[in-house]
């Protein structure tokens, strides 16, 4: 125990030092009494250099020195940052439908204006079925039905999916009207049945058309959606998932009519899987190369296997169209290839972006580039 002072010695020391005035000398540190009384100083510790040369290089603002250091981006425990999508496979079988619905309608749009009935009805037809497929999809994903009829209640052109909705209720029921049509030959000539036989098939034309034209948005709206979200690899692919996903419903369309219609009639199926070939290889190209760190995800794991094999069946499917115009057996091997080629792009994407959004690394280090470029380009 460290003995105390007597109280009149501190006094004496005090009013001493007051007398002496401004020039006298320092009383003893504390260090000194302190080792006197058997305790060791505690050490002063030296400032770190390199902390520092920070300082003054970055803390500075307005000519004073930030007493706490820069904040820097991290995780939690490597928890992510993100929440991940919480959407399914049924999303990306939805992904998948939706291209291919649009694709249909277009090749059945080019059959009904070059008169080639095998292209017109295997397009109608399958656009029809795959548009209902992915009613079935998007109401799986939403729990109940009646959900899809609530966000018909608002109109709002700044959100994907409203603008989806209504994209898809508008699509469906022309789809629908123009597959009808293809069956009015099996109506009886006369009677009501007979009044419909000779209505439908001018009617179909109609809807086809307006089919075709809706289509379009329909195959693009989303890679929209995808790209306007916060999932890291989706949203820096904004200017390339649009491109890729109407590309892969080009190339599924087209493969329809080259399973379905004679080798005479597919030509249109032909031209439509080499564009669609073309635009899916080349945005899937700039997604894996383009985005840094962001790309990574599209190019490792299960995103990377799909999309590598996918790759693989649009060039194989594109080369069969082109090479095996006089045999129908490798035609229908092309569209299949086209088709598997368009599920695995769809599903490639989206584990690409599920991938992203579950590691934090992808949404740190992006973020703390972005803050070293403003650093190095200076104030405004």
């Amino acid at each position: 125990m460290i003995p105390d002072r007597p109280v009149g010695d501190r006094f004496r020391r005090f009013t001493d030092a007051l007398d002496a005035g401004p020039h006298a000398a320092a009383p003893p540190p504390v260090e000194a009494d302190a080792a006197g009384a058997g305790l060791a100083p505690a050490p002063q510790r030296a400032p770190d250099p390199a902390r520092r040369r920070r300082g003054r290089g970055r803390g500075r603002r307005g000519g004073e020195d930030l007493a706490v250091p820069e904040a820097e981006f991290t995780s939690y425990y490597g928890r992510p940052i993100l929440k991940p999508p919480v959407w399914k496979w049924d999303i990306a079988a939805y992904l998948f439908t939706g291209g291919l619905a649009a694709g249909s309608s277009l090749l059945a749009a080019g059959g009904q204006l070059t008169g080639r009935p095998a292209l017109r009805r295997a397009g109608r037809v399958t656009a029809l079925g795959a548009v209902g497929a992915s009613t079935v999809f998007l109401i799986k994903d939403l729990g109940r039905p009646e959900r899809f009829h609530h966000m018909l209640r608002v109109a709002k052109p700044t959100s994907p999916m409203s603008v989806g909705t209504w994209i898809l209720s508008a699509y469906g029921p022309a789809a629908g009207v123009a597959a009808v049509a293809e069956a009015a030959s099996w109506l009886p000539e006369r009677g009501l049945l007979g009044l419909a036989r000779r209505v439908l098939p001018p009617v179909g034309q109609v809807a086809g058309l307006a089919a075709a034209a809706t289509a379009p948005a329909l195959a693009t709206y989303t890679g929209v959606l995808l790209a306007g979200t916060a999932v890291p690899s989706w949203h820096e692919a904004y200017p390339e998932l649009p491109v890729i996903f109407a590309g892969s419903a080009l190339a599924s369309g087209a493969a329809v009519g080259l399973i379905a219609a004679p080798g005479a009639q597919a030509g249109p199926a032909r031209r439509m899987a080499v564009a669609g070939a073309a635009l899916e290889l080349v945005g899937a190209h700039r997604v894996e190369t383009r985005h840094g760190l962001l790309s990574e995800p599209y190019t490792t794991g299960t995103a990377g296997r799909l999309l590598r094999a996918a790759r693989v069946l649009t060039v194989a499917g594109a080369a069969g169209a082109l090479l095996g115009r006089r045999s129908r057996a490798v035609s229908a091997l092309s569209g299949a290839a086209l088709l598997a080629a368009s599920v695995a792009t769809r599903f490639g994407i989206f584990h690409g972006g599920v991938a992203s959004a579950k590691d934090p690394k992808y949404t740190v280090v992006p973020q703390r580039q972005r803050l070293e470029r403003r650093r190095a380009d200076g104030p405004p």
